[in-house]
């Protein structure tokens, strides 16, 4: 089991294929992840399992510069994607699934940090609970906003 285990889900009020594809689009993710400053393709779109996207964020006042590497993708279910390099290997999976009213969305970060990171795990697992169930409220609002947007196609 990793050390660092955080999953947070939220019911959207919009179509499942909506959500899972402006979710599973990482240049979308600036928009919806607090802490993600920007996202530049090395691979290039769409997403398709070995993309890989250059991600610089910004987390409990450190600037972290990582790559993400498709590993999964079942389109309108499941993405995963994954980092190897730097002192806090992480795995993301998004799910999304038919729920009541909309589509239920679960992110999930898993990791097993090393060095001064594995200590501070319990402290950066509360943190990353907080920011990801911010991140998904900020999703919700954007998506269900884009859906009461009069005249959208």
């Amino acid at each position: 089991m990793a050390a660092v285990d955080v999953r947070v889900e939220r019911v959207i009020h919009a179509p499942l294929a909506e959500v899972a594809a402006y979710a599973a689009d990482p240049s979308n993710a600036p928009e919806w992840y607090a802490n993600i400053r920007s996202v530049e393709w090395r691979t290039g779109p769409p997403v398709r399992v070995g993309s890989e996207m250059d991600f610089v964020a910004r987390f409990l006042g450190r600037r972290i510069a990582y790559t993400y590497r498709v590993e999964e993708l079942a389109p309108g279910q499941r993405l995963v994607m994954a980092t190897a390099q730097g002192p806090f290997p992480m795995r993301t999976e998004y799910t999304w699934e038919p729920a009541d009213g909309g589509t239920r969305m679960t992110l999930r970060n898993t990791g097993d940090p090393s060095g001064f990171a594995s200590v501070a795990a319990p402290v950066l697992e509360a943190a990353m609970r907080r920011a990801t169930t911010k991140d998904l409220e900020r999703l919700a609002r954007i998506i269900e906003g884009r859906a009461e947007t009069p005249g959208r196609t």
